[in-house]
């Protein structure tokens, strides 16, 4: 089970969540879907463009089914599903209408990444619920000591942001400007609260860690919104 130490997690309030960025966003919503279920909540899943189709039992096909879920105390992940790749797309919108004033919590990713560790948002992206109170970005610290190129979805993007080039090194400044930037994982956050997941921390050594908590705090992010999150939790 995670250990996440948002405030979010356990103020007993309804929220609606929307995870942007790369680096594990499914494993994310997953975790904190089953965490908060098991405390007796009525947690919703779904994606406002593609997640990976659970295979636990959890998806549910109509409201009834995402009612007996919440019955047994399981979360519900709802969605239109894509033949072509597994995957499941936005729900349907009637079926989303008839259960979000239901739900506890709603978590929805609401950006790709193609399983890169970072990303920059093309025009479209990311695609965030109207209704949503919360913005999660997450980034994978396997991002670090590797190029744009290789590691950054959409890296052109990345780079003309970042006036590098596409062969640049991802180093922690870089990382910290990408989920600070309006044009990056900021992007449309508006008046919503803004939390960033740290992915994969057990990666970093020490000195990498605190230096991106040095570059997110000192540019005015609020520590206790910042999740260094391992492998494994």
């Amino acid at each position: 089970m995670p250990v996440c130490p948002f405030n979010f997690v356990t103020d007993g309030k309804k929220h609606n969540i929307c995870l942007v960025g790369g680096g594990g966003k499914t494993t994310v919503i997953y975790e904190l879907a089953a965490m908060w279920a098991a405390c007796g909540r009525r947690v919703l899943v779904l994606t406002s463009t593609h997640i990976l189709q659970p295979a636990d039992g959890s998806f549910a096909a109509d409201a009834t089914a995402v009612h007996n879920l919440w019955q047994q105390g399981r979360y519900a992940v709802i969605g239109t599903p894509e033949l072509s790749t597994g995957k499941l797309t936005a729900p349907p919108q009637d079926l989303y209408e008839a259960l979000h004033l239901q739900a506890d919590v709603i978590l929805c990713e609401a950006d790709g990444s193609r399983h890169h560790p970072c990303k920059v948002p093309a025009e479209n992206e990311p695609v965030l619920l109207p209704d949503s109170d919360i913005v999660l970005a997450v980034a994978g610290m396997d991002a670090l000591d590797n190029s744009l190129q290789q590691a950054c979805q959409r890296p052109q993007l990345a780079a003309e942001l970042l006036g590098c080039s596409l062969d640049s090194v991802i180093d922690e400044q870089m990382l910290a400007a990408l989920l600070l930037s309006e044009q990056g994982a900021r992007k449309n956050v508006g008046a919503r609260t803004y939390y960033i997941v740290l992915n994969k921390c057990d990666l970093l050594k020490a000195a990498q860690q605190e230096e991106m908590l040095r570059l997110l705090v000192g540019a005015g992010m609020d520590e206790h919104r910042i999740w260094l999150r391992e492998r494994g939790e």
